[in-house]
């Protein structure tokens, strides 16, 4: 709580002093606040550009499991999808054109303050032209 003190010099002039204490409490908390939402902002950000890591690598190594499964004769869709899962996506969409095997799975994303948005990244795998 401010006090307000009037004080009199020696030359006559009255001057109005107020007891400030406290007021740094209030910018320190202010400052503190902000710094928690822009730590909890970057946590999130943080999260999503984890999340689309794991995605984009999941659907490469995916691609490169269907492909490979492509060249032994067999199912690379089902490939696609066991490798998908096993590096923590869900295959979306597989597609084989010729020899070329191309994916798109899908990554949960950060649920923070209701989002629900999930990640999906894509993969292609073929013989080197």
């Amino acid at each position: 709580m401010s006090r307000i003190a009037l004080v009199t010099p020696a030359r006559g002039r009255a001057r109005v002093r107020v007891d400030e204490r406290g007021s740094a409490t209030l910018f320190a908390t202010a400052t503190i606040g902000v710094l928690l939402l822009l730590g909890a902002a970057l946590g999130v950000v943080a999260a999503l550009v984890a999340a689309h890591r794991t995605a984009q690598s999941a659907a490469d190594l995916a691609a490169l499991g269907g492909a490979s499964s492509l060249q032994q004769r067999a199912d690379p869709c089902s490939a696609a999808a066991r490798v998908a899962e096993a590096n923590g996506a869900a295959l979306d969409d597989c597609s084989v054109a010729g020899e070329e095997v191309t994916v798109t799975v899908r990554v949960a994303g950060p649920r923070w303050l209701g989002q629900s948005a999930d990640l999906t990244a894509q993969g292609r795998a073929g013989p080197v032209r």
